[in-house]
């Protein structure tokens, strides 16, 4: 999975998905940024990176979307807050770069997923997508936050094989300070896959200081325990490794002297999700 394509001058498959990338369709016109969100037909990609093991079932393609309204501490990729930092992407070159890797994928038992960014504010590409690699035989996966998660409609979900959900607090004074935006659209969401009975794998960000509340977990345990969807929960050990873009971007970073929380912590974390009969890995 090494083959480099490019969309103009620029390639679309990164080395990492923490290699920086500004303003690739800054010269965008207006009219084409606002078609292409309406259409679906073009989106903004910030890369495709490959032999992904942690974001979903087996080894995988992960599309990473440029746009996102939330402002999370911890964000490693704050380059793709920026829509315009992505390069405009055609449905159908997005789609053919899956496809190159399909043979390989099933082989190893794994699939496509899409994440950002927050995908869903680009939800007819997104849908486009998902459609186009289903209809591939390759398993899909969405990676959000899903505060945009009524974007899709029900028969677009079915296109959809796994949803990756991230909740970042329970509280919700807590949760905007994380965030900068409200936690009910997302737990909204979250109903509305139970309902569906999607299968979602629930993703929580450990972060020492900001997010260790066992208190807290456990609400967030319960939550995901009553929904009977949650087939498992990534507990996702806070990192440095996106410290550099912040200070390229010359955005202000207040986690800068914060650590990654030790294994006691994370076992400890794992051991509230598992008490509520979860799967924690």
């Amino acid at each position: 999975m090494s083959e480099s394509r490019t969309v103009g001058e620029t390639a679309l498959e990164a080395k990492s998905p923490y290699e920086l990338r500004v303003n690739l369709g800054k010269d965008v016109p207006e009219v084409k940024v606002r078609s292409a969100l309406a259409t679906g037909d073009m989106g903004f990609l910030h890369s495709f990176t490959t032999g992904a093991t942690v974001d979903g079932p087996g080894v995988r393609v992960v599309g990473w979307t440029a746009g996102c309204m939330w402002r999370c501490l911890y964000c490693h990729n704050p380059d793709t807050w920026t829509m315009t930092n992505g390069a405009l992407v055609p449905v159908s070159r997005a789609l053919e770069e899956i496809r190159k890797y399909r043979s390989g994928l099933k082989v190893m038992s794994g699939g496509f997923t899409l994440s950002g960014g927050e995908p869903l504010m680009q939800h007819r590409f997104a849908a486009k997508l998902f459609s186009g690699a289903q209809a591939m035989g390759i398993h899909t996966a969405l990676d959000t936050n899903g505060y945009y998660g009524d974007t899709l409609s029900d028969g677009e979900l079915e296109t959809i094989d796994l949803v990756l959900l991230d909740i970042k607090a329970w509280d919700p004074a807590r949760h905007r300070h994380l965030t900068g935006m409200d936690v009910e659209p997302t737990l909204t969401f979250a109903r509305r896959l139970a309902s569906r009975r999607r299968p979602v794998w629930l993703r929580y960000v450990l972060v020492p200081g900001l997010t260790d509340d066992l208190a807290e977990v456990a609400a967030i345990a319960r939550f995901a325990a009553r929904l009977r969807n949650v087939e498992r929960v990534d507990v996702l050990p806070f990192h440095q490794m996106g410290k550099f873009k912040w200070k390229q971007l010359g955005i202000a970073y207040s986690l800068e002297h914060t650590d990654p929380p030790d294994q006691d912590l994370v076992e400890q974390v794992c051991e509230v999700f598992r008490a509520a009969g979860l799967k924690a890995v």
